[in-house]
């Protein structure tokens, strides 16, 4: 593992300094509209720059930069305009209007019109295999600068989606070739793709907005040890990296910490232990009491995971959607361990002599499980387990890969990783199901959550959706915060790390999403070299 970590690093800094004299620390200079950022080896998109395989949207979603988008989010995670002028949507919420720029051409010269729109749009409907698009029925040009998106249900945060979908070229998309040879309208053209090693990006001559203080920008993608030791021999302007490597200095470079809803938390199965249709072991007997759910909830010292396991670069969770617009305080607890012990004891759980609690014979007790592969979720398992051992739970942990987490976490909580710029994280999680009585990744369900989150969708008017999804949370009765049926309950939100090169500017950064990666470059058009 280290040699091909070695060879990583070596073959990056051939690619920068042409396999000459090995580098020494801090030999490369930059030009000023210039900049190298080394990435995640995850962050190179498989199916490459074609926004019909996961090009800007999916898991990790990001502006396409590539692509034009029909609106943006704004720093507040409002919604903004890049190629829409306008939108209206019918009182049925089922007819979204988009008005166009009539100035937009693409890289080869042709201009955008409404049928790209449509065209991309009936496009991704059909082939996306990262995004869902079955709110969508079809996309509509009525003239060159007016595109209708005709929905099979209402979707009041379709706007939300707008942002992330780049509009691809009607005459000269191929689905077999457009990703390595992208054609767009947006900030940057892909000069050049080495595969598993280097994006090149220039900027676009044509674009019709204000144009990129960055003209080229070169992406590299690496493993963590290889990107930390292309910082420190100074190959690289910025270089992701985790709270592993927090303690180091770096000459040259400082270490930014971003703020993200990129949270980690743990599903509770809400309902007592069965077998479903399908052979499954669904639900767990413990957490199916909402008293102890709540209890662990108030007993998580989330403060001392972000000093212990994050070397403090981190913050709260409280909720999937911490610092959204979306966003309900209720959602918000202090850590209060003698009232979780409370609950415990108002729930039967009599603490034991062996210091585990029992209630009719049996102990307290549960596994939680997290990504094998990953040491920090690994070891804010570790650290929760310790925590509910304070309350007079026994928690074991064990790695698992997800092949099985998923059927695993429908009766044992796991580990997970969430948060996206969209309230759509919020009705994934919470929403029964159509074909089931209970949510996607773990067992519960609440029909009057349900309907907050169905009224938010049907909204013709985010304002008001907005309302509708905090009420989801918590309305005063009901919701899935502390006070509600806590079915999930959320750890921290891992900050965003990276040694930046002295001199650069890196621009004002949104709240980043779930996923260490492109979310830093959404607005790399306006990084800037000190003089």
């Amino acid at each position: 593992m280290k040699i091909r970590k070695i060879l990583s690093l070596f073959l990056m800094l051939c690619l920068l300094a042409g396999c000459g004299a090995q580098p020494t620390t801090q030999e490369t200079t930059h030009a000023d509209d210039a900049v190298v950022i080394a990435l995640d080896v995850n962050s190179e998109p498989a199916a490459g720059f074609d926004p019909a395989y996961g090009w800007g949207a999916g898991e990790h979603v990001h502006e396409p930069l590539i692509q034009s988008t029909l609106t943006v989010t704004n720093p507040d995670l409002t919604i903004g305009y890049d190629l829409a002028t306008g939108y209206t949507v019918s009182e049925d919420g089922l007819t979204w209007t988009v008005t166009i720029r009539d100035d937009v051409k693409f890289t080869d010269g042709e201009p955008l019109t409404a049928s790209d729109v449509a065209f991309t749009y009936n496009t991704v409907k059909e082939q996306s295999t990262v995004s869902d698009f079955t709110m969508l029925d079809s996309a509509e040009a009525i003239d060159d600068t007016t595109v209708q998106f005709h929905m099979n249900q209402a979707f009041s945060i379709w706007p939300y989606t707008m942002a992330v979908v780049g509009i691809l070229p009607e005459h000269a998309y191929d689905s077999a070739t457009y990703g390595a040879n992208p054609i767009g309208s947006g900030r940057y053209m892909l000069k050049q793709w080495d595969r598993g090693q280097q994006v090149i990006l220039e900027a676009n001559p044509d674009y019709y907005g204000e144009a990129p203080k960055m003209k080229t920008v070169t992406i590299l993608f690496m493993e963590e040890d290889a990107a930390f030791l292309a910082a420190q021999a100074g190959q690289v302007d910025v270089s992701y990296t985790s709270a592993t490597y927090a303690d180091q200095t770096v000459s040259g470079y400082s270490l930014e910490a971003y703020q993200t809803v990129d949270n980690r938390g743990l599903n509770l199965p809400a309902t007592p232990r069965t077998t479903d249709a399908q052979g499954r072991t669904v639900g767990n007997d413990l957490t199916a009491d909402v008293r102890v759910r709540r209890a662990i909830n108030l007993g998580i010292d989330r403060q001392e995971m972000i000093d212990n396991v994050l070397a403090g670069h981190g913050t709260p969770a409280y909720s999937v959607c911490d610092q959204m617009p979306w966003y309900s305080d209720a959602s918000e607890v202090s850590y209060d361990p003698e009232a979780a012990m409370q609950l415990l004891d108002e729930a039967g759980w009599t603490m034991g002599a062996d210091g585990v609690r029992e209630k009719d014979g049996v102990k307290a007790e549960m596994t939680i499980l997290y990504a094998s592969d990953d040491s920090v979720r690994q070891a804010l398992a570790a650290d929760f387990a310790n925590q509910m051992a304070e309350l007079g739970i026994s928690v074991q942990i064990e790695g698992v890969g997800w092949d099985t987490a998923y059927d695993r976490a429908l009766s044992e909580p796991l580990v997970w990783g969430w948060g996206a710029h969209t309230p759509m994280e919020l009705y994934n999680i919470y929403h029964t199901r159509e074909d089931s009585d209970t949510a996607l990744y773990s067992p519960y369900s609440n029909p009057t959550v349900d309907q907050y989150m169905d009224e938010a969708l049907a909204s013709d008017d985010l304002e008001t959706a907005y309302a509708l999804w905090q009420k989801a949370q918590w309305d005063g009765t009901t919701g899935v915060t502390q006070d509600g049926d806590i079915p999930w309950v959320w750890l921290v939100n891992v900050d965003h790390l990276y040694w930046v090169r002295e001199g650069l500017q890196i621009a004002e950064q949104k709240i980043h999403p779930h996923g260490h990666g492109w979310s830093l470059v959404n607005n790399v058009d306006a990084w800037t070299w000190s003089k």
